[in-house]
C-alpha cells in the first residue's frame, strides 16, 4: 500500500510540472467546443459577477471581445451581473442574482409568450415559473465570480483581476492578442463541460485562481453538489478554505470521491486535527473555488434563485452578506445546519436546498496557482510556468543599443522608446513609455502612458524612475476625463493597518511619515472608525501629469533634496484621493475604448562593479584594484541598512564608556556599592544542514529578490554541539575564552567597538556585547563576566557555525540582563551582529539553528529585511525514515569557502544571467522541497538534493574537488540524492539512502574505506 502511495505521488509531482501539454490540450478542446459545439458541447451561458454597473459595462465589453477572439461559441449566452445598486451581497447571493438575471434573459428571450404576464421583479408566475425552471434545469452554466475589489492586486481594479494578463502559451499564436487568465480559465472550463455529459446543471469557479488540471476526466456524482479538491499541506490550509471528507466512495490512482462531512474556513492546526480532517498522509483537502451542481440540486438552486430578489432585499436591508463558499455551500452540508440556521437567511437556505448533500471530487494533479497578491502574478510568470510565457507579445521595443531591457522582463500589448531600461522580471503591459525612464527589477506598469518630452528639460537624461519591487498603474477618473498615476510596493499590502505591519513602497508607515514630514491627518481623517492602512490613505494628488510623476518620486523617497520641499507644499495643496475612493470612481467605459542621474538609479554595489568592469576592459588593473572595495563596502552598506532597520545604531559605539578603573574612582567616591548577585547562564544550540536554497540568503540577493530555504536543526553524537556558558563576576572586566584556550581579558571597554580586525578570534564576543546593548548601557561598570565559548564541529564544517554560536552568545548575554531573548529578536540581533564582524554573511545559519527542526524560511526583500519561518510539522513517520535513509558524514576536507561568496556576489553584481536563473530555481526548490518532506516523499527530496548540488557547482564549479567527487561517486550507488552542506568546498556532505537498508550497508562501507577519510556521524533532528 505504501509502495503505490508512493508511485501515486511520484506520478502526480511529475504531472503537475507538464503544465505545457495540460493548456494546450485545454486551449485545443476550447477552440473545437467554440468551433463545433454540436461535436464538442459546449456551455449554454457564461456569467461573469461585478461590483458595479459601471464594472459590469466593462465585463460585457470583455465577453463580446472574447467571442470575436474564438474564445466562446456565437451560440452562448453572456451576461455580466452586477451586485444591486452596486452593494456588496457576498458571493452567495451574487451567484443567486446571477441565475435570476439568467432567468430573465431566458425568459424575454425563449418564453416571449409568457413574459407579459410574470413580473419581472421576482420571478412569481405559478406555472410559467414552473416552464422555466424546468427550462433552465437543462441548461450548462458557467459562473465566474469576478466582483469585488482586488486590494491585494490593486492595479488590476481598473481591468478586473479576472482579466490580468497571463501570457501563457503565447508564442503559439504569435500574432494574436494577449491571453488574459479569463481565456486560460475558460480553456480548463470547456473541459469541464463534458463532466456533465447531458445532465443539466452549473459550474461555479474563482476569477482569481486558475486550477490547472485535466477537467474532461472529472467523475461528477448525479443530483447533487459537488466541490472540487486538492491535498495541501497544513500551513497552506491556514489561510484557505478545506473540506472535511468522509470515508472513500470511489477512488482511483488519480482522483478520489468522498462525501463531505464539514467544511472548515482557515483553520488552524488543533482545529484540523479536531475535525479529523488530516489524511493519512499528514495533508488535507484544499476547498478550489471550483463547484459543480446537477441534476436536482441544479432544480432546487434554479428555484431559489428565481425567487431570490425578497432574499437579497432582505439583505440589502439589514447590510449583511451571503457568501458561497460559507452560507450557501453549508446547506448542503448536514453537519453546519445548526450554525447556517443562525445565519442571514440560513433558514430558507437550509429549508430550500438541504435536502441533498455535497460531495468532495479530490483531483490529486490539480496545480493550484491562485493570483491573490502582486508577487503571485510575477511568481507564476517567473515560476512553475515561466517556459509558457510569452515575454514579447505585440509590443514595439528599440534595438538592444538604443535601451536596456532584460531578457526575463516580460513586455505585452506596449510601445517602449529608446533610452528606456526596464529590469529582471518585470510586467510592462498596456503602455507606451518615452525615453529617458528606469523601471527596476520586478515591478508591474499597467495602462500608463508616459509621454514627458514636453514637460522635462532635456539635460535630464533619467526623467522617471520606478524603483525595484513596485507597481505603477494609471486610473481614468470617471465624470472628470482625468487620469490619476498611482504606484505602491510589490509586496504592501492594503489591507494592513498603520498600527501593525502596514507599508507603502516596501516601507513601514511610521517611516514613510517621517521621511517625507507628513502628519497622519494628511492621510486619514480623525473622525473616521476603520482603520488606518494603505486602502483609504488620501496620498494620491490629482495633478498635471508632468507634476505627479515629480511627487511620485518624492513619496517614494527619490526625489532630490533641493526639490523636496517645494513637492511637499505641491502635494499637500492638491486634491488626493485613496485606493478605496478609486475604486469607486474608475471610469470603466474608458478601458473599453482604450486598452541628471543620481544615486538611486543602481545600487552602488553595482555601480562599483561596472566601474570596475569597464576599468579592467580598459586594462586600467591599478585603478580597478583601488576601486574594488569600494564594492564590498557598497554590498556592506545596502545589507546593513535592510537588517539594522529600528536598531538603535548608538548600541554599536561605546561613547563615554569608561574603563572599570576610572568609573569606580569617579563614580563610586562615597556610595555605598549595590550587592553583587552571581548569575550564570548556559546556552547550547544544534547546527544546522540545509537541503536546498542556500545563496538565496546571502547579500545582496537577499536584499533585493525573494529567497527561500529549507534546511534542519541536528544534534551530532548525542549532543547539541555549539554553546556558551557566561558568569557574572564581583570584579570588573570581561574574561573571553574558546574551546581552543584562547583567551581574552578586557579592561577598558572602550577598546570594544567596530570595525573589528578581521584576525582578531573574539570579535564575535565582543560584537555580542555590542548588539545586546551591554556596553554602550554601561551594564558592566559594578561586575564582570566570564564568557566561554565552544563549536565541537571540525573547522570549515559549513554547518553554520559561526553565525548559530553568535546566536548563542546573544541569547545568554540577553537572559543574563533580563533583556527580549525571544528566537525572533535574537535572529535579527545576530544579522546585524555579522554586519559590525565584516563577515557578510546570509541569514540561514542562525535560523537553522535558533529555530528547532525542519523549517521553510522565506525573506522578503526591501527595508527592513523580513523573513518568515515556517516549521514543518513533521510526522513520526517522516522524522523515522529522514533518520534511517540521511547520512552526515564530514568529507574530511576543511571547507575553504571565503573566496566562493566574493566570486558568487561579483558575479551578481554583473547580474550573470546564468547565476540569477541558477539562485531562482533554488528557490523553486526549497519550495517544492518543504512540499515534498511534508508528504513524506523522501525520494523526491533526494532528486531536489541533486538538482541543488549541480546548481551550485553552476555558481561556483569550485565548490567541490577530487576527494569530493570520490565520495559522491562511492555512495552514488546507494544514494537518490546527495551534496555539500553550506557553500560547498568540502566540509560535511548529506548522503540520502534509497532506503534504509542501503543506508546501513553505505555507512558501514564508508567506515571500513580508509582512503576516503571520510567520518560519518550519529545525528538526531533537534526537535
Amino acid at each position: 500500500m505504501e509502495t503505490s502511495r508512493k508511485a501515486g505521488r511520484s506520478s502526480r509531482a511529475k504531472q503537475k510540472h507538464d503544465l505545457a501539454s495540460l493548456l494546450r490540450k485545454s486551449w485545443y478542446h476550447l477552440r473545437l467546443s467554440v468551433r463545433h459545439p454540436s461535436r464538442v458541447p459546449t456551455w449554454d451561458a457564461i456569467l461573469l459577477t461585478a461590483a458595479s454597473p459601471e464594472q459590469a459595462q466593462l465585463y460585457t465589453w470583455q465577453l463580446q471581445r472574447a467571442k470575436r477572439m474564438g474564445r466562446i461559441a456565437p451560440s452562448t449566452v453572456t451576461l455580466a451581473v452586477p451586485d444591486p445598486d452596486g452593494q456588496r451581497i457576498g458571493s452567495g447571493a451574487a451567484t443567486l442574482n446571477a441565475i435570476h438575471a439568467l432567468a430573465l434573459h431566458y425568459r424575454k428571450h425563449l418564453l416571449p409568450d409568457l413574459h407579459s404576464q410574470v413580473a419581472s421583479t421576482n420571478g412569481s408566475g405559478g406555472g410559467d415559473d414552473v416552464a422555466l425552471a424546468e427550462l433552465m434545469a437543462k441548461k450548462h452554466i458557467l459562473l465566474l465570480h469576478a466582483g469585488g475589489d482586488s486590494k491585494r492586486v490593486p492595479w488590476a481594479n481598473p481591468m478586473g483581476k479576472v482579466f490580468l494578463p497571463l501570457p501563457y502559451l503565447a508564442g503559439d499564436d504569435p500574432d494574436g492578442p494577449v491571453p488574459l487568465l479569463f481565456d486560460h480559465i475558460l480553456a480548463i472550463a470547456s473541459c469541464a463541460r463534458q463532466a456533465f455529459g447531458t445532465e443539466g446543471g452549473m459550474l461555479t469557479m474563482t476569477g482569481d485562481v486558475l486550477p490547472c488540471f485535466d477537467a474532461s476526466t472529472m467523475t461528477l456524482p448525479q443530483d447533487t453538489s459537488c466541490i472540487i479538491t486538492v491535498p495541501i499541506t497544513l500551513d497552506v490550509a491556514s489561510n484557505h478554505g478545506v473540506i472535511v471528507a468522509a470515508k472513500t466512495e470511489h477512488t482511483t490512482q488519480n482522483y478520489t470521491v468522498s462525501l463531505v462531512d464539514n467544511l472548515l474556513q482557515k483553520p488552524s492546526v488543533e482545529e484540523l486535527v479536531k475535525s479529523k480532517a488530516v489524511l493519512a498522509d499528514g495533508r488535507t483537502l484544499l476547498d478550489t473555488g471550483i463547484i459543480a451542481v446537477r441534476g436536482k440540486a441544479w432544480s432546487e438552486l434554479v428555484t431559489l434563485s428565481c425567487s431570490s430578489q425578497q432574499m437579497i432585499s432582505e439583505l440589502l436591508k439589514i447590510k449583511k452578506e451571503m457568501s458561497l463558499y460559507e452560507d450557501l455551500v453549508a446547506a448542503w452540508v448536514p453537519a453546519k445546519h445548526e450554525w447556517l440556521r443562525k445565519r442571514p437567511l440560513g433558514e430558507e437556505l437550509v429549508n430550500k436546498l438541504g435536502k441533498h448533500k455535497m460531495f468532495s471530487y479530490c483531483d490529486y494533479d490539480l496545480l493550484f496557482l491562485h493570483f491573490g497578491t502582486s508577487n503571485e502574478v510575477l511568481e507564476h510568470l517567473s515560476g512553475v510556468g515561466s517556459e509558457l510565457v510569452g515575454r514579447r507579445h505585440l509590443c514595439s521595443i528599440p534595438a538592444t543599443t538604443a535601451s536596456d531591457i532584460t531578457a526575463s522582463a516580460v513586455i505585452l500589448s506596449s510601445k517602449i522608446a529608446p533610452g528606456v531600461s526596464i529590469g529582471e522580471d518585470s510586467l510592462i503591459y498596456d503602455s507606451s513609455i518615452s525615453g529617458g525612464i528606469q523601471i527596476g527589477s520586478l515591478c508591474i506598469v499597467v495602462g500608463v502612458n508616459i509621454a514627458l518630452e514636453d514637460h522635462i528639460s532635456a539635460d535630464n537624461s533619467i526623467k522617471f524612475m520606478l524603483p525595484d519591487r513596485h507597481c505603477l498603474w494609471e486610473v481614468p477618473l470617471v465624470g472628470s476625463g482625468e487620469r490619476v498615476l498611482v504606484f505602491c510596493g510589490l509586496h504592501d499590502n492594503p489591507k494592513s493597518s498603520l498600527s501593525r505591519d502596514g507599508t507603502f513602497c516596501g516601507k513601514p508607515w511610521k517611516k514613510v511619515l517621517h521621511d517625507l514630514g507628513i502628519q497622519e491627518s494628511d492621510l486619514w481623517e480623525s473622525s473616521s472608525t476603520d482603520e488606518k492602512c494603505l486602502w483609504n490613505s488620501k496620498i494620491f494628488p490629482i495633478l498635471p501629469y508632468s507634476q505627479m510623476l515629480n511627487v511620485a518620486l518624492w513619496l517614494m523617497g527619490l526625489a532630490k533634496p533641493k526639490t523636496e520641499h517645494m513637492l511637499s507644499l505641491l502635494w499637500k495643496s492638491s486634491s488626493r484621493i485613496s485606493l478605496e475612493e478609486l475604486h469607486r470612481s474608475i471610469d470603466f467605459s474608458t478601458m473599453c475604448i482604450v486598452q541628471e542621474q543620481n544615486s538611486n538609479i543602481l545600487p552602488k554595489s553595482r555601480a562599483y562593479q561596472v566601474q570596475v568592469d569597464l576599468l579592467r576592459a580598459c586594462n586600467d588593473e591599478a585603478t580597478a584594484c583601488k576601486l574594488e572595495p569600494k564594492v564590498w563596502a557598497a554590498v556592506a552598506d545596502e545589507t546593513a541598512s535592510a537588517v539594522r532597520y529600528g536598531f538603535k545604531e548608538h548600541l554599536s559605539e561605546s561613547p563615554g564608556s569608561l574603563s572599570c578603573h576610572e568609573y569606580q574612582n569617579n563614580h563610586y567616591d562615597g556610595q555605598i556599592c549595590q550587592p553583587f548577585h552571581p548569575r550564570m547562564v548556559k546556552v547550547e544550540l544544534p547546527v544546522r544542514v540545509d537541503f536546498v536554497g542556500g545563496w538565496s540568503d546571502t547579500p545582496p540577493w537577499s536584499i533585493e529578490r525573494a529567497g527561500c530555504v529549507l534546511n534542519m536543526a541536528i544534534s551530532l553524537e548525542g549532543s547539541a554541539p555549539i554553546g556558551t556558558i557566561i558568569e557574572t563576576t564581583e570584579t570588573t572586566g570581561v574574561l573571553i575564552t574558546d574551546d581552543v584556550n584562547n583567551q581574552l581579558h578586557i579592561e577598558d571597554y572602550k577598546s570594544i567597538s567596530a570595525p573589528f580586525d578581521g584576525d582578531d578570534p573574539f570579535r564575535l564576543v565582543k560584537s555580542a556585547l555590542l548588539v545586546t546593548g551591554i556596553i554602550h548601557d554601561n551594564v558592566l561598570v559594578d561586575m564582570g563576566m566570564k564568557i566561554k565559548t565552544w563549536a565541537n564541529v571540525p573547522r570549515g564544517s559549513g554547518l553554520g557555525t559561526s553565525s548559530i554560536l553568535a546566536a548563542a552568545v546573544v541569547k545568554a548575554l540577553l537572559q543574563i540582563i533580563d533583556g527580549d531573548d525571544s528566537t525572533e529578536n535574537v535572529a535579527r540581533l545576530v544579522l546585524v551582529l555579522e554586519q559590525l564582524m565584516g563577515t557578510g554573511g546570509g541569514w540561514q545559519d542562525q535560523i537553522g539553528g535558533l529555530y528547532p527542526g525542519i523549517k521553510c524560511t522565506s525573506s522578503f526583500p526591501g527595508i527592513p529585511l523580513r523573513l518568515q519561518v515556517i516549521p514543518l510539522l513533521a510526522s513520526p513517520q517522516l522524522v523515522s525514515e529522514l533518520q534511517q535513509r540521511l547520512l552526515v558524514v564530514f568529507t574530511g576536507q576543511v571547507r575553504l569557502a571565503h573566496k566562493v561568496l566574493q566570486k558568487v556576489v561579483i558575479r551578481y553584481l554583473r547580474r550573470d544571467n546564468l547565476l540569477v536563473s541558477s539562485i531562482k530555481r533554488l528557490v523553486e526548490l526549497a519550495k517544492i522541497g518543504r512540499e515534498a518532506l511534508m508528504n513524506c516523499d523522501i525520494d523526491e527530496l533526494g532528486e531536489i538534493m541533486l538538482e541543488a548540488w549541480r546548481l551550485h557547482q553552476e555558481l561556483d564549479p569550485y565548490c567541490s574537488d577530487e576527494s569530493v567527487d570520490r565520495l559522491f561517486s562511492f555512495a552514488s550507488p546507494y544514494c537518490c540524492g546527495y551534496k555539500l552542506v553550506g557553500a560547498g568546498g568540502g566540509g560535511f556532505a548529506l548522503l540520502l539512502a534509497k532506503d534504509a537498508d542501503l543506508a546501513m550497508e553505505l555507512r558501514h562501507r564508508l567506515q571500513d574505506n580508509k582512503d576516503l577519510d571520510a567520518k560519518v556521524y550519529d545525528w538526531q533532528i533537534f526537535l
